[in-house]
């Protein structure tokens, strides 16, 4: 390499020496030429001349050539010269340095043939390298395809080990299936079983491979076990059911519920033991609560308390009624038909445990019917809402309810019709009606709609018997024999007490309920008794009785109707003003009895304008025996009044409003005819007879103080 290196040089040497000959020649073959002859030379153009000199006159070289003068020929012999002067030089240099060229040339001959073995060397590991990547590149071949087929394994292999797993029958589960007793450990198991069976009939690889044959005998074996097994554990479940004493709620949740996957399996695996199973079922719970509440209806029975009987009538005669006759029930019973008194109490104890037979028993208290009515049907809220949601938890289905419950809804059902026919008690029917209203709310906030129709029904049922029995109060007050009820005495009439209890409570109870038909029933029985009363007052023989009865009723009918609540509305706004009218009428007899002559006077006199009539004027003598004959028996005639007030209304507050109110009319009638006699000519002289305002409004507050 070093040869090749000098020779090169010597090569780019020779080739300059040449050019510098070529060079040389031009310039004497041109310095032979004048610029004059160049200029007059028909070869040579000298145009464009001018313009390379203008492009040239910066060059510094050209501008030193002109502005010296110097010919060109002369100039290229110069520059000739020293060219050839530059390469002996050259030569010279050259020369003195042979060794040290003969050594750079030895030294790059050694380099070439070291770099010559480096290439040799490095040759050789190319080709080494070149293998080894041959070799990796096969080498990577090799496993990308073993990768893939590694993935192509353990896809086969993972579906091999889940075809195996879905069909495969291991030994402890036919162990367990057949020779096990049914636990959690039995449950799982029983849901691989359920598994391996579903795959054998669904998976379409499994359904149609050879090993399925060999193992679908062994299964179905185990199925048919499995089956006959989880039918005995239930129906030997549903055995215990039926012991007595039982708690059913805690059997169900405790210990069916735990094992409700075994009705899944056979739904899936065995629908007709299923079924058999679902009947049984159905049957077993069937009897038991109907034998249940059975019991029950018959332990209530005995502490039911018979309130009211057909006779129990607003507008029956109470001796006939047999109210004080019935031995086999306290007095004090007996106002419960009319009055509600503490019954309301049962509307807020609706949702209240319902009552244990044999607890009251021992206690020896009686009920009325709606408060058995509202623990028979509380037992049944809360058995119904237990076993609804059990049916669809445990058997997933909720229209199992309605086959279960048939029973108990017979037996409920035939309580209810022997008992509802013979009930003549109207408020015990509309509490009933109450508390089936807010059991139906009750049921609707626990979102369980099973009981709706039954209450439906039960309602629908109460209603007309509510209107049956309310008809028979109201016929009994059209039809009622005034003669027979008629009694010589002014006080409240116990119809009309009667009446007043039984608006009353109704009224109280309608508050809630807003039925408006109800409404228009209280009004048709307010104007029947407003008959009724009419005749019986007419049967008095003074006018005064007849006002003093009206009265005490009508005071009486108010006072119970406030008592009751602020809710009496119409009827009580008619009775206040009966009341009010009735009141004004007594006042105006009251005081014709005692002070005729003196009123009879100022109505027709006194009011009368002294001018208006000279022709008959009012004289003193006319006016002087009034006077006299006030000022004389006044205080015994107003005490006379009390007394007749305080013997003829029962009712004292009411009989003091009455007194208050005659006194001052009494007063504004004494004041108009002191006005009169100031008019009269000579009225003055009876001045010492008149009694003065002052006495007898002293008078008046001395009843008011009593009052």
């Amino acid at each position: 390499m070093a040869d090749t290196a000098i020779d090169q040089v010597n090569q780019s040497y020779d080739d300059a020496n040449k050019t510098q000959k070529n060079v040389f020649d031009l310039e004497s073959f041109v310095g032979d030429l004048t610029v004059e002859e160049d200029a007059c030379s028909d070869d040579i153009s000298l145009e464009g001349l001018q313009q390379e000199l203008e492009e040239c006159k910066d060059d510094d070289v050209v501008t030193n050539i002109l502005s010296k003068g110097v010919k060109l020929r002369e100039y290229t012999k110069g520059v000739e010269n020293n060219l050839r002067q530059v390469e002996l030089d050259s030569i010279q240099e050259y020369i003195k340095e042979s060794d040290n060229l003969v050594s750079l040339h030895e030294q790059i001959r050694d380099c070439d043939n070291i770099l010559s073995q480096m290439e040799t060397l490095l040759s050789g590991f190319q080709a080494e390298i070149g293998s080894i990547s041959a070799d990796i590149k096969v080498l990577q071949e090799k496993s990308m395809d073993m990768g893939l087929k590694l993935k192509n394994r353990k896809v086969a292999e993972s579906k091999l080990a889940k075809f195996v797993e879905e069909i495969i029958v291991p030994p402890r589960m036919i162990d367990i299936i057949v020779d096990g007793e049914v636990n959690d450990e039995y449950l799982r198991t029983l849901e691989i079983l359920s598994k391996k069976l579903v795959v054998a009939e669904v998976d379409p690889m499994i359904k149609n491979s050879k090993a399925l044959k060999d193992v679908q005998p062994e299964l179905e074996k185990l199925r048919q076990k499995a089956v006959s097994k989880v039918y005995d554990f239930l129906v030997q479940k549903l055995h215990a059911l039926r012991k007595p004493k039982t708690n059913i709620q805690i059997l169900q949740q405790s210990v069916l519920l735990k094992y409700k996957y075994v009705i899944s399996f056979l739904k899936d695996h065995s629908k007709e033991v299923y079924s058999e199973v679902r009947t049984a079922y159905i049957d077993t719970m069937n009897k038991v609560l109907s034998a249940h509440f059975r019991a029950y209806i018959q332990a209530l029975e005995k502490l039911q308390l018979d309130i009211a009987t057909s006779s129990d009538l607003i507008g029956v005669e109470a001796r006939s009624s047999g109210l004080f006759l019935r031995g086999r029930e306290p007095l004090k019973n007996r106002s419960a038909v009319f009055a509600l008194g503490d019954r309301i109490k049962i509307l807020k104890e609706v949702d209240e445990p319902a009552l244990i037979p044999h607890i009251a028993e021992a206690s020896s208290i009686k009920y009325p019917y709606e408060v058995l009515f509202r623990s028979l049907h509380k037992l049944l809220m809360d058995t119904a809402t237990s076993e609804y949601n059990f049916c669809d938890d445990f058997f997933g289905e909720e229209s199992m309810f309605y086959d279960i419950f048939a029973g108990p809804f017979a037996v409920i059902d035939e309580h209810f019709s022997s008992i509802l026919p013979n009930s003549y008690d109207a408020i015990g029917l509309m509490l009933m009606i109450l508390i089936i209203h807010q059991h139906q709310l009750i049921m609707s906030r626990r979102r369980i709609p099973c009981l709706d129709s039954y209450l439906d029904k039960v309602n629908i049922a109460l209603w007309p018997r509510f209107k049956m029995v309310f008809d028979m109060h109201l016929s009994s007050l059209r039809n009622a024999n005034v003669k027979t009820l008629w009694e010589d005495d002014v006080h409240p009439h116990y119809v009309m007490r009667r009446y007043a209890e039984f608006t009353a409570s109704l009224i109280h109870l309608n508050v809630e309920y807003g039925d408006g038909q109800l409404d228009l029933n209280l009004e048709r029985l307010r104007m029947a008794i407003d008959d009724l009363l009419i005749k019986l007052a007419k049967t008095f023989s003074k006018a005064k009785s007849q006002t003093v009865f009206l009265i005490n009723n009508y005071d009486m009918t108010i006072s119970v109707l406030k008592e009751a609540g602020p809710e009496g509305g119409k009827i009580l706004v008619h009775f206040e003003n009966l009341l009010k009218s009735n009141t004004a009428l007594f006042v105006a007899k009251l005081l014709a009895e005692h002070f005729s002559q003196l009123i009879k006077f100022v109505k027709t006199r006194g009011s009368e304008d002294l001018s208006s009539n000279p022709d008959r004027p009012i004289t003193v003598a006319e006016v002087e025996p009034l006077v006299k004959d006030f000022a004389s028996r006044w205080k015994a005639a107003i005490e006379l009044m009390h007394k007749d007030v305080i013997t003829s209304f029962s009712n004292f507050l009411c009989g003091m409003e009455i007194l208050r109110a005659a006194l001052t009319q009494l007063l504004l009638y004494y004041t108009r005819l002191s006005d009169c006699i100031k008019r009269i000519v000579g009225g003055s002289a009876l001045n010492k007879d008149l009694v003065s305002i002052s006495s007898i409004m002293y008078e008046i507050r001395k009843y008011s103080r009593t009052f």
